[in-house]
């Protein structure tokens, strides 16, 4: 499965979390470290929830970009 991620740059480094699985974070000082950690965060999330007995989420989410012009705001 493929999951979405979305990584934020924060005041301290960046941040991470799978549209598709509430509750599944992390947290890094490089955009690198982080990809890295929430990829491990997924399989450990998902690993959980067998060991619960709960239903893994078929991926949902999907992401795009959309480009704008650069606005002049003088």
């Amino acid at each position: 499965m493929t999951y979405a991620i979305v990584i934020e740059r924060t005041l301290n480094g960046y941040s991470a979390y799978v549209p598709d699985l509430p509750g599944c974070v992390a947290a890094g000082n490089s955009q690198g470290e982080t990809e890295k950690l929430i990829r491990e965060a997924v399989a450990f999330h998902l690993d959980a929830m067998r060991e619960h007995g709960d239903p893994i989420p078929e991926p949902q989410t999907s992401v795009s970009l959309v480009e704008v012009p650069a606005a002049s705001w003088d």
